[in-house]
């Protein structure tokens, strides 16, 4: 029972991040049992599997329209997912340290819709394509280089150390990624590798709107707050605690408002102090923090 509490607990307070891995996780470790229980039974393990996967066709994509999400859950191999969920992971950390858990999530699942309709619009459009079988496209890489592609736009400059390589710039890493999904398209893979770039050019893309004040997403992060409200019991409790609490008298009102400025207050204080630490960044890079200055903007980023 405690073991159960424990990991409630860590889940609760995950980052969106960490949430997103877990996820990935969770479906791969399922769709591989079935795939092994379907071999010792020697069962077709492709049809459930079919039903989740993006097509290249448009008439099929019309019979199964969630695939252009779920698709992105989806992994081929340890090795597929192991290397997406490292680059989610340590991209994932940088950028909730400037932006919010729901431009990540924009990030994320944007990029997977814009990566899988650069992977139909190639299929159907390019003549290297022409004659080709069915083909289906699985995996996270597109959604991954989006929120990669999309924090290194925004930091280009920012310096982190590498095992074995140093110090390298942010924007070095993102470009070396997609420079080698642009020479392994003749190679194998081409329309996953075309995915991965449609990914990356959307996160350029919005990260370069958010720097100029334009969220170009924020239709479709309203959409994503509709549709998480209608599963939030926590929605439900608030409506029904207004109701209860319309008749309070004046002094509750009055206290409730005190506390409200003190809220307000610490929240600015806060900002200023991440805004400071944004600024020490900008000037010296990021290794030039102390291990305070580290945790505390960490920590800001995971309470957004």
């Amino acid at each position: 029972m405690r073991r159960s509490g424990n990991f409630r607990y860590k889940l609760k307070t995950a980052t969106v991040t960490e949430k997103l891995i877990v996820i990935n996780v969770a479906v791969f470790v399922l769709f591989f049992l079935f795939k092994t229980i379907a071999y010792l039974f020697q069962l077709d393990s492709d049809f459930l599997l079919q039903w989740f996967v993006f097509p290249k066709e448009p008439a099929e994509f019309l019979f199964k329209p969630w695939s252009i999400i779920t698709y992105a859950f989806l992994h081929s191999g340890i090795w597929h997912i192991l290397g997406n969920m490292l680059i989610l992971y340590y991209s994932g950390i940088y950028f909730l340290n400037y932006f919010s858990p729901k431009k990540l999530l924009n990030f994320y699942f944007l990029g997977a819709i814009f990566g899988a309709l650069v992977y139909m619009a190639s299929y159907n459009l390019f003549p290297a394509f022409q004659g080709l079988g069915r083909s289906y496209l699985l995996g996270a890489s597109a959604a991954v280089m989006a929120v990669l592609v999309g924090i290194a736009t925004h930091i280009p400059h920012m310096r982190i150390r590498l095992m074995l390589i140093g110090s390298i710039k942010f924007w070095w890493i993102a470009a070396f990624l997609v420079v080698l999904d642009v020479i392994q398209i003749p190679l194998n893979n081409p329309g996953g590798h075309l995915a991965h770039l449609g990914g990356a050019a959307f996160g350029y893309i919005y990260a370069k709107q958010l720097g100029k004040g334009n969220d170009i997403a924020s239709g479709f992060e309203k959409m994503m707050d509709w549709f998480g409200s209608l599963f939030s019991s926590s929605k439900r409790s608030q409506r029904r605690s207004n109701l209860k609490t319309v008749h309070r008298r004046k002094s509750s009102n009055s206290t409730a408002s005190a506390a409200e400025t003190r809220k307000s207050r610490n929240k600015k204080e806060e900002q200023e102090k991440i805004d400071a630490i944004l600024d020490k960044i900008g000037k010296s890079g990021y290794d030039s923090l102390t291990k305070q200055e580290k945790d505390y903007l960490f920590n800001a980023g995971k309470e957004n």
